[in-house]
């Protein structure tokens, strides 16, 4: 039909308005709970972009492990999809560089695990973990020999388990 052939022409925005429209967000956000910070951009690669928080006493954006500044990531992206009608890439929010700590310490963590499950033979399954932890243990796990990963259970208790490679392990 027409209304479709019209629809599938409209360019999907930009990370740059996608950007824009998150900072807005962001910077009211700061604005409402009474703190100062800088709210900045980065295009990560082409289709992912990252809107960051940084200055004094965030903590209250992050939230215990993380829970807040994922809620905020989620309440973020929402409000890029309505204000521009459609997202076109990934969409990341950071606060303090949570997140690359975050990462830095799961990649510390895994990499710990993997050594005592290669070592023991015995698969080890960690907590319970979001998505985006799963992904960078998952990473992580598998650019080492001798171990692979699978996830197991179902939201919000989906596991990461590190077990010992068998194709990679000779007789």
């Amino acid at each position: 039909m027409t209304t479709e052939d019209s629809e599938a022409q409209v360019e999907p925005p930009s990370l740059a308005e996608e950007a824009g429209v998150a900072k807005d967000f962001l910077e009211g956000l700061l604005a409402s709970f009474e703190l100062t910070g800088q709210v900045g951009s980065e295009e990560l690669d082409e289709e992912t972009v990252e809107v960051a928080v940084t200055g004094d006493d965030l903590g209250l954006l992050i939230g215990p492990k993380g829970q807040t500044l994922l809620a905020i990531q989620e309440l973020t992206r929402t409000v890029v999809q309505r204000k521009l009608g459609a997202r076109s890439g990934r969409l990341l929010v950071d606060v303090a560089e949570y997140r690359k700590a975050r990462r830095a310490a799961l990649e510390r963590f895994a990499t710990g695990v993997a050594g005592k499950v290669k070592e023991a033979g015995v698969a080890t399954a960690l907590e319970a973990m979001n998505p985006s932890d799963r992904k960078v243990v998952h990473d992580t796990v598998n650019a080492i020999d001798g171990v692979t990963t699978t996830s197991e259970g179902e939201e919000p208790n989906r596991r990461v388990v590190i077990m010992p490679d068998s194709a990679g392990q000779g007789s």
